[in-house]
């Protein structure tokens, strides 16, 4: 793990201090081509418990927030059903900085512009601690999901392919 940046604050981190709910924070150096599963295996993680972040949109406009293992794929007709919807998409990675201002890659589902319906895969459970972006690239947070609960409401649902 890389030492905390000078100004490695994200709306993430202040978010959770804020509410002084318990996490690490990690920091790595990314090459822009990395993958998830090569960053989390970089990193002696194992990649089940390292979790990506993906904004979609629904048939009805509405927006939702699905985190999922790193080496899986979201199905989005699972994330459809489990957001009540007929069917969804990612959206485009041009629109996620002002939708979230987060950009791609270092998207986090805490401190979002705005607080989007969020599902978590149901194998977070499975874990003591999970891994998720900490708001840019290069940071990570982990914690217990528990705690991540706490902080933004979710849903468990089995959302991979």
């Amino acid at each position: 793990m890389a030492r905390a940046p000078k100004d490695h604050k994200t709306n993430a981190l202040r978010e959770l201090d804020a509410a002084g709910i318990p996490h690490e924070e990690l920091f790595f150096d990314a090459e822009p081509t990395m993958t998830g599963e090569e960053i989390a295996r970089s990193q002696g993680e194992d990649p089940d418990a390292v979790f990506k972040t993906l904004v979609t949109q629904g048939k009805s406009g509405g927006y939702y927030v699905f985190l999922v293992p790193v080496a899986a794929e979201l199905d989005l007709k699972k994330a459809a059903a489990a957001a009540g919807e007929k069917a969804i998409a990612m959206i485009k990675a041009r629109e996620l900085l002002p939708l979230t201002g987060y950009v791609h890659g270092g998207c986090s589902p805490i401190g979002m512009k705005k607080r989007f319906p969020t599902f978590v895969d149901e194998t977070a459970q499975l874990f003591d601690t999970i891994h998720f972006s900490g708001g840019k690239v290069g940071c990570q947070i982990r914690m217990n999901p528990d705690d991540l609960a706490r902080l933004i409401p979710f849903q468990y649902a089995d959302l991979t392919v």
